[in-house]
């Protein structure tokens, strides 16, 4: 934790400790506007709106603790260098002949068919790309990071003790390597989607790209989470939901209600087989 409490006079306080490549010093802060009663609340109504295969006891499910946590995060960006190639269609029309059956005798029609041409492009493609935020906690997984994203970065704060005094704070406990393959995976897909959305004509295929990622930028920033564990049922561990402490959205893994699963597999095969038996009584007679 990079955040504590004075034992003597519950004062808070943030200890700081000397940056290493692992853990550096905090560049960047995003401050909660969520409340703590705001967070609860979303966390209410994610609870109750969940498949009709969850639990049965989430929509009763009980908070039990509310933690407002400042979760370390890198922020990455790049200048990306592609080369790429595909194969680009283009549409047109042709009317063609074709020959039916029709009252018992052959009748010459004429309809109207689209195809495709087809033809390779290669090219190069320069643009930067900013803001790819990754988890630097092995705590929060980049999959709920993703999840609770976007956070607005607009409002990006350059550090200070003081802005998480009295918040828990957290140091990273991912390696700054570790991070960095996170981000420039995030970076090649953003890469490969703006690709997709430049290509011509009216389809494409066979799309690859070689990208070369530099100019980069890497910075810690301490980004805002509520995380609430949820008592659904008193034979099993709460459930773990996390919000994001800017935009209220919320992530968890809803526990599944395996009963209500075979219940439905075998309300379905028990009507599959009632029309089956109508459809054969219908046959018969």
């Amino acid at each position: 934790m990079r955040t504590t409490v004075c034992p003597y006079c519950a004062a808070p306080s943030v200890v700081e400790r000397p940056p290493s490549v692992d853990r550096p010093a905090p560049t960047f802060t995003l401050g909660f506007s969520l409340t703590h009663q705001a967070a609860g609340e979303r966390v209410k109504s994610w609870l109750r709106t969940r498949n009709p295969w969850s639990h049965s006891g989430l929509k009763k499910a009980s908070l039990q603790e509310v933690r407002g946590v400042y979760v370390p995060a890198y922020l990455y960006s790049a200048l990306a260098s592609s080369r790429y190639s595909a194969s680009i269609g283009e549409n047109y029309t042709e009317t063609e002949t074709y020959t039916t059956t029709e009252n018992g005798k052959t009748v010459t029609k004429t309809r109207t068919v689209t195809k495709t041409e087809w033809r390779p492009l290669r090219g190069e493609l320069d643009e930067y790309v900013p803001d790819v935020l990754v988890t630097a906690s092995r705590g929060l997984t980049n999959v709920e990071m993703e999840a609770l994203e976007p956070f607005d970065l607009r409002v990006l704060a350059r550090y200070e003790p003081a802005l998480v005094a009295g918040w828990v704070a957290e140091e990273p406990s991912l390696s700054r390597d570790e991070c960095l393959k996170l981000a420039r995976e995030e970076a090649l897909a953003r890469v490969g989607r703006r690709l997709e959305a430049f290509m011509p004509g009216d389809s494409h295929r066979s799309l690859k790209h070689d990208t070369h990622l530099g100019l980069e930028s890497l910075d810690v920033c301490l980004v805002p989470v509520w995380v609430l564990a949820a008592r659904y049922a008193p034979d099993q561990p709460p459930l773990r939901v996390v919000v994001n402490g800017q935009s209220g959205e919320v992530y968890g893994k809803a526990p599944i209600s395996w009963v209500k699963v075979l219940l439905t597999v075998l309300l379905v095969a028990a009507l599959g087989l009632l029309v089956y038996l109508l459809m054969s009584q219908g046959g018969r007679s």
